[in-house]
């Protein structure tokens, strides 16, 4: 759910919370499992969706200079799929394999290789030997090019987004020092290929409440840039930043978010994130 609007607090606002005090409440998770490392990094180029969770509101600035939002007219068909996009887009790398050599299949069988795709573990990655084959296609860029309403009605309902089980997560403290350790774990995974699946956000203010993945980092003295796939924009990556000095991630300004800094935490990662 990649959006939220600043102000009323809306109902599918009230949904978030309610479910994630369900969740604090029956997932008293104690251990945790790391995804293990995947044969090949992650490509913004080759492992994303050509298309995009779009947003239901319109962002914007007044001309007293205040950050608004008002209803998108006509309203888009596939929003509040932010987490479901990103989880699926590791699915992929991790238990599907692309051969572009081979004759491309029916649309019944393209549906049956998803499914068999989605369907295992988001805490998992195959073997090589053991990923589905999807035929006549390179990657999933250009496969979800001519498969989008095939993957849209596959990965997930935007409800998958409302009742995410890491949710319960959002509403702990966010230290300073913890952040920096999220930093690192962070790096450290990309660096083994492991593409984390991260949870933004400023609860309890609700101005961002959005998934992404990350797959690549630079790191230097002061900062540490994440390449980022922001499933709200497709055409190209984008950068989350930690600065060392405040121990904060920022996310630059986007049409959905006004730039700053945001709490981040990685979901998809155990049975109870």
């Amino acid at each position: 759910m990649s959006e939220t609007k600043t102000l009323p607090v809306t109902f599918h606002r009230l949904n978030l919370l309610a479910c994630s005090l369900l969740l604090v409440a029956f997932c008293g998770c104690a251990t945790q499992k790391n995804v293990s490392a995947n044969s090949h990094p992650f490509s913004f180029e080759h492992d994303t969706f050509s298309y995009a969770n779009e947003l239901s509101w319109e962002y914007f600035y007044d001309a007293e200079g205040k950050w608004r939002s008002k209803k998108r007219q006509p309203a888009p068909e596939y929003t509040q799929h932010c987490f479901v996009v990103a989880r699926a887009a590791r699915q992929f790398i991790a238990h599907a394999r692309f051969d572009k050599s081979l004759p491309r299949a029916s649309a019944q069988e393209y549906e049956m290789l998803v499914r068999k795709t989605l369907a295992r573990s988001f805490t998992k990655i195959s073997s090589n030997d053991d990923k589905v084959v999807l035929p006549g296609y390179p990657d999933l860029r250009e496969f979800s090019r001519d498969h989008a309403a095939l993957l849209k009605q596959e990965c997930g309902s935007s409800w998958h987004s409302y009742v995410q089980r890491g949710h319960w997560r959002m509403m702990m403290p966010f230290s300073a020092n913890g952040q920096e350790k999220m930093a690192l774990r962070l790096a450290s995974k990309i660096k083994e290929n492991a593409a984390p699946i991260i949870h933004l956000v400023r609860f309890p203010q609700l101005t961002i409440n959005h998934a992404a993945v990350l797959y690549g980092v630079t790191e230097d003295s002061d900062v540490i840039r994440f390449s980022m796939y922001d499933p709200n924009y497709p055409e190209k990556p984008a950068t989350l930043t930690f600065d060392r000095q405040t121990k904060h991630f920022i996310l630059p300004a986007n049409t959905y978010f006004q730039g700053g800094q945001v709490n981040v935490y990685e979901i998809y990662k155990s049975f109870c994130l």
